[in-house]
């Protein structure tokens, strides 16, 4: 686990080639979903490519965030993005969706219920 080590290409590679010139990911990803790495997605990553494989060891064992990705290894936020909707789909990460705002009301509504239902007992 632990930081990356420092990538020793530096600023040589642009990141359009990165992500062979895709700007756009296969899926939207929010910026503060939860991406954690699959069983066998560090193994796996390794024949992916240095930058996923990167990706996939920072997710290993603990939960991320996108943005939190990008920040420990140092791609800028569209290539992170591109990148881990790879991995996602191809099953070397797993992400975890924020729940959406009509879910979080329903949710906030029943515990709301459930509070006034405990104060009147």
């Amino acid at each position: 686990m632990g930081q990356p080590r420092e990538d020793p290409r530096g600023s040589l590679v642009r990141p359009y080639a990165v992500t062979r010139g895709r700007t756009e990911p296969r899926q939207h990803i929010a910026i503060e979903a939860v991406i954690t790495a699959t069983a066998a997605g560090v193994q796996e990553s390794r024949f992916a490519g240095h930058d996923k494989h990167r990706i996939a060891s920072v997710c290993e064992g603990r939960p991320l965030s996108l943005a939190e990705i990008g920040a420990y290894t140092r791609l800028p936020l569209g290539v992170a993005r591109v990148l881990v909707a790879d991995m996602v789909a191809d099953g070397l990460l797993t992400l975890h969706t924020p729940a959406s705002s009509e879910v979080y009301e329903e949710r906030m509504e029943l515990l709301e219920r459930v509070l006034s239902g405990l104060r009147r007992l």
